[in-house]
């Protein structure tokens, strides 16, 4: 057995005792694996220990990886996880099955405008409100990078565009050493989510998955935990 394959299988127990611990279903809980910086030869053994569902951060690297991963099968379900240039809007549109960091009505009118089919998306929150981090404001302050959206408004105004299916919340959650101290963080966007009668929440990653899970997480984004430390 691979180390590869014995990390996912530790993650899918985890994933399953954090599931069952809020007596949850396990298969609530999509596993998304991060390959951002990951070569497509490293891809192709997730695939192949069962990984369908692959998160990039940047446009460019997952066209390049998906053009030499064009041959699985089944073909694997590729998100965006990262931001997005308005720039690049229409090369995402043709990789992506799902967007999950749509942090500004621009950017959901840019999609909007440049879709030839329903997109499905994710709102980016930042619910601590970080400066270094992008997303809708919970408080309507201003952050460091400008945004002062908030996302009740700008959810009732994305839901007019037309080609855009707006599926749940996503967030970034600040780095701690603790998880726990992070837990208010995911609950917090879960309370949002059932305010705005959506489904999914992206939320948590390797070093606080298992309490995203216990606050409802749909999708857990994983790099490390599946792929070890990158280079």
């Amino acid at each position: 057995m691979s180390e590869l394959t014995e990390n996912l299988q530790r993650i899918q127990a985890r994933v399953r005792a954090a599931a069952e611990r809020v007596d949850r279903d396990p298969s609530e809980v999509r596993v998304i694996a991060v390959t951002k910086t990951m070569p497509p030869a490293r891809i192709a053994q997730a695939h192949a220990a069962g990984i369908y569902d692959f998160g990039e951060n940047r446009v460019q690297e997952a066209m390049e990886k998906q053009t030499l991963l064009s041959s699985l099968s089944p073909q694997p379900t590729w998100h965006l996880a990262g931001h997005l240039q308005s720039n690049k809007v229409k090369t995402a549109l043709n990789l992506f099955a799902i967007i999950h960091s749509v942090d500004s009505v621009r950017l959901a009118e840019t999609i909007a405008r440049l879709a030839r089919k329903p997109v499905r998306v994710l709102l980016q929150v930042n619910v601590a409100g970080e400066s270094s981090k992008q997303g809708f404001s919970l408080d309507g302050a201003a952050h460091g990078n400008g945004s002062q959206e908030d996302l009740h408004e700008s959810f009732q105004r994305i839901l007019r565009l037309p080609m855009i299916q707006v599926e749940g919340l996503m967030t970034i959650a600040p780095l701690v050493s603790d998880p726990e101290l992070v837990r208010p963080i995911f609950r917090r966007l879960r309370a949002e989510r059932d305010a705005l009668n959506l489904r999914h929440l992206s939320m948590g990653m390797t070093d606080d998955f298992e309490v995203a899970i216990e606050e409802g997480a749909t999708m857990v984004r994983i790099g490390r935990a599946i792929f070890g430390e990158r280079g």
